[in-house]
């Protein structure tokens, strides 16, 4: 009876925090109040329904897909990893742009590329594949993005991983996508500019401040290699949200060496592991914010991969103001997914 007591006084005594993003300014809540535990986190993910037919992704050339944009093989000869054009593009390929005015709007048609990454085996996600074959992921995502970063539509480019109904996979076998686009993304956009603004009064990068600080308190680090480190951010939005990031300034990810993408498939794969691990196979996003390829220079900012588990769901609060609440301190996942690295 006492030590009930005394619990509930410590769970009242937890006060809930608001912590701001040091990049974009923007404001989340970490509700320590509700007092949740990793395992009220674990969600089992929606089933996908049974294939009627072949996997689109395991046949591709038998069930309509267009030609390979990139291939990669074993010495058996058998494909390890492939690219084709998405067979329902969100984005018309090629063609130019048509701007489009109404009024007091403005459009434009949308032009761009939309492609899939495909790993080899239906069953082995990235939480599973050995830290080299992520890296060979990694370099077909360098490959396909320097390809087309100098196509005439293309201004910016997005890369991204969904795991899970509830991530948007609309197809459980494991695959990447990438979207090429003439207009830059409004999230990139708010990172860009918070990055000059902190460099501008501090005479310093804010990834690199974050990623210093980090290296040096640890207590969100979860995973460090010779060119990454992986942690829970500060102002997580998402219980158990976890970047990864080059330790050294680097405003390019397509610029990545060879050694740097062995070291980056190991902190990747390290990362999601035990995200996996610790939540049982959560759905979850993961994507790459890289500077733009609009021909501009952008020595300040500091590419990096965010990876979001889906552990609640927006409510009025998070609609409404557009302030994200995370249950549970990024300090205390950092330490859960730690025991899984």
């Amino acid at each position: 009876m006492v030590e009930e007591k005394k619990k509930t006084i410590e769970k009242k005594q937890q006060a809930s925090q608001l912590r701001q993003d040091l990049i974009t300014g923007d404001w989340v809540v970490i509700a320590l109040g509700r007092g949740k535990r990793p395992g009220d986190f674990s969600k089992k993910r929606q089933a996908y329904a049974p294939l009627k037919d072949k996997c689109p992704f395991c046949f591709p050339e038998e069930t309509g897909q267009e030609k390979d944009l990139l291939v990669y093989r074993r010495a058996d000869g058998d494909w390890s990893l492939r690219v084709i054009p998405n067979k329902f593009p969100a984005f018309s390929r090629g063609k130019a742009i048509r701007h489009i005015e109404e009024g007091p709007y403005f459009g434009m048609d949308g032009v761009g590329y939309h492609e899939i990454i495909i790993t080899r085996d239906h069953n082995r996600q990235i939480a599973i594949l050995d830290p080299v074959e992520v890296a060979e992921i990694i370099d077909a995502y360098q490959s396909r993005y320097i390809d087309l970063m100098s196509k005439k539509s293309v201004n910016f480019i997005e890369i991204f991983h969904n795991h899970g109904i509830e991530a948007g996979a609309s197809i459980e076998h494991p695959h990447s996508q990438l979207m090429a686009i003439p207009v830059i993304s409004p999230l990139i956009k708010s990172e860009l500019d918070g990055a000059e603004i902190y460099h501008e009064s501090n005479r310093k990068c804010v990834y690199c401040t974050m990623a210093e600080w980090e290296l040096e308190e640890k207590k969100r680090l979860i995973f460090e290699n010779d060119n990454f480190l992986a942690f829970c951010p500060y102002s997580s939005r998402d219980a158990f949200e976890v970047w990864v990031m080059p330790k050294a300034h680097k405003p390019y990810f397509e610029r990545i060496n060879n050694e740097e993408k062995i070291d980056l498939g190991e902190a990747l794969q390290k990362s999601i592991g035990s995200i996996w691990k610790t939540l049982e196979d959560p759905a979850y996003n993961f994507y790459i914010h890289t500077s733009p390829c609009d021909g501009k220079d952008y020595p300040h900012y500091h590419w990096h991969i965010e990876i979001l588990p889906h552990t609640a769901t927006w409510a009025g609060f998070e609609l409404s103001t557009g302030i994200e609440i995370s249950t549970i301190e990024p300090e205390r996942a950092a330490e859960e997914l730690r025991k899984f690295v």
